[in-house]
């Protein structure tokens, strides 16, 4: 079944998978810890490396993109879907990564802007203020873009992003 899954390419898969359990989203900004949460969360991390990407001029490797969709795909099998279930979701969740990849910027050219309609769409919270964190998100993967951006592209693809992102009280 995954004949040509490659484990040595796992390691900006898992990267994304930890930054996704940051308990900064959980517990800071309250949104709901659940599967589609997190998927959500790797989609515009991964998004924004792809962007990073872009405008460095730079490819990004198709066998590393395949082994992510291959990953997730792994994990919702674990997950106990069948096939069919399987193949729908992988569906619904490609559209969702592109839709975020083609709308999370907002295309000016002199700075990188979130496009807080997108993170609307695809973060709800277990509270009311949800303007104040959507604010919040936006100006995490701002910073995180740029941390991106400043790091070497073989960093990226082997995982070794150490981002923290540091809150107003200094909390990470």
């Amino acid at each position: 079944m995954f004949s040509f899954y490659k484990t040595h390419y796992n390691p900006l898969y898992n990267k994304l998978v930890e930054l996704s359990r940051n308990i900064f989203f959980y517990e800071k900004l309250t949104l709901k810890d659940n599967f589609e949460t997190r998927i959500n969360l790797i989609f515009v991390h991964f998004s924004l490396i792809l962007i990073v990407f872009k405008k460095k001029e730079i490819e990004f490797p198709q066998e590393i993109f395949d082994n992510i969709f291959m990953n997730i795909e792994y994990h919702i099998r674990e997950l106990g879907y069948g096939d069919v279930a399987v193949n729908k979701k992988m569906k619904t969740l490609t559209r969702i990564l592109y839709d975020i990849l083609l709308k999370i910027n907002k295309k000016d050219h002199n700075k990188f802007l979130i496009n807080k309609s997108v993170l609307k769409t695809y973060f709800h919270t277990e509270t009311e203020d949800n303007k104040q964190i959507i604010d919040d998100i936006e100006l995490y993967f701002i910073n995180f873009f740029h941390y991106c951006f400043e790091l070497g592209n073989v960093n990226m693809l082997k995982g070794q992003i150490n981002f923290k992102y540091k809150v107003a009280n200094g909390s990470s």
